[in-house]
């Protein structure tokens, strides 16, 4: 009998670490945050991104079985400056008790019109805030894992330091006259402002609608009178405008450019690091050549 009852406390009490060491379901609104949450994270987090590879955040629409991951989670990391306008429904429709992280906080956001720029992660110093936010707020959910986390996200942010060089080594290389380029909408305005490529957006367009047969005009003329030597598709936006305005205009397509999206594994830019390596390539090749 007391064989009997000492095995059974043994089992129970080698249950025991297993329960404590069970990674934090955490719920990150997009592909980018999502990876973000993964490098600080490591092996102590379970990340789901509502919004995945490929995928217009601007125009999702959630899912019911969105709603049963916000509740079951820990932590939600949003991007914030109104990118994800449906979620705030979706978070109080799931009823659960997570704690909300807004991963842009700190960061002085540009103007997009009358509103924010959401597209704060496409300067790198700013993801490097992102980072951070998300390791304090990690740290906070689970103490006894923060020696890690830490560990993680100074690695991290060390590669994130060595892409930033790689940025301004490469854009170094352009001539500062051929520094301009129009893509499918205004995602790069951080890019922009860190690094000095222009980045024009066409006149009337956005991913929420289609442009009408005035807006493709003025587009056009757009490039002719700013002498833009390339236009750029995006991995979330249909190619066939910007393929029509390279036709009629002579610009060049220089690629696509992987702007609120990460792409699939098997992509281009499966990660935030491929996703910045693979967009200055395209623009370095476009406009230097």
């Amino acid at each position: 009998m007391l064989r009997h009852l000492l095995i059974c406390l043994a089992l129970a009490i080698s249950t025991l670490p297993a329960r404590a060491d069970e990674p934090l379901k955490i719920v990150a609104s997009f592909s980018i945050l999502g990876d973000f949450v993964r490098n600080v994270g490591g092996t102590s987090v379970s990340v789901t991104t509502l919004v995945g590879p490929d995928s217009d955040a601007h125009v999702y629409s959630p899912a019911p079985a969105d709603a049963k991951k916000i509740a079951d989670a820990k932590l939600i990391f949003i991007n914030g400056l109104g990118f994800e306008g449906w979620l705030p429904r979706l978070v109080k429709s799931a009823g659960g008790k997570a704690t909300v992280v807004t991963a842009t906080s700190g960061i002085a956001p540009l103007k997009l019109g009358s509103d924010a720029d959401p597209h704060a992660w496409q300067s790198v110093a700013n993801a490097k805030i992102y980072v951070a936010n998300i390791r304090d707020a990690l740290e906070a959910a689970d103490p006894a894992g923060a020696a890690t986390v830490s560990a993680n996200a100074n690695a991290y942010l060390a590669k994130l330091d060595a892409l930033d060089r790689e940025v301004r080594e490469a854009i170094a290389r352009i001539p500062e006259a051929r520094r301009k380029v129009i893509s499918t909408h205004d995602a790069f305005g951080y890019f922009a402002a860190a690094y000095g490529i222009a980045f024009i957006a066409p006149q009337g367009v956005s991913t929420e609608s289609e442009p009408s047969a005035r807006d493709i005009a003025a587009i056009i003329t757009q490039i002719k009178t700013g002498k833009i030597p390339a236009v750029f598709l995006e991995n979330i936006s249909d190619p066939r405008l910007m393929r029509r305005i390279s036709a009629e205009t002579g610009a060049r397509i220089g690629g696509t450019l992987v702007s609120d999206s990460l792409t699939s594994e098997n992509g281009e830019a499966p990660t935030y690091i491929d996703m910045v390596r693979h967009n200055i390539k395209a623009l370095t090749s476009a406009l230097t050549n």
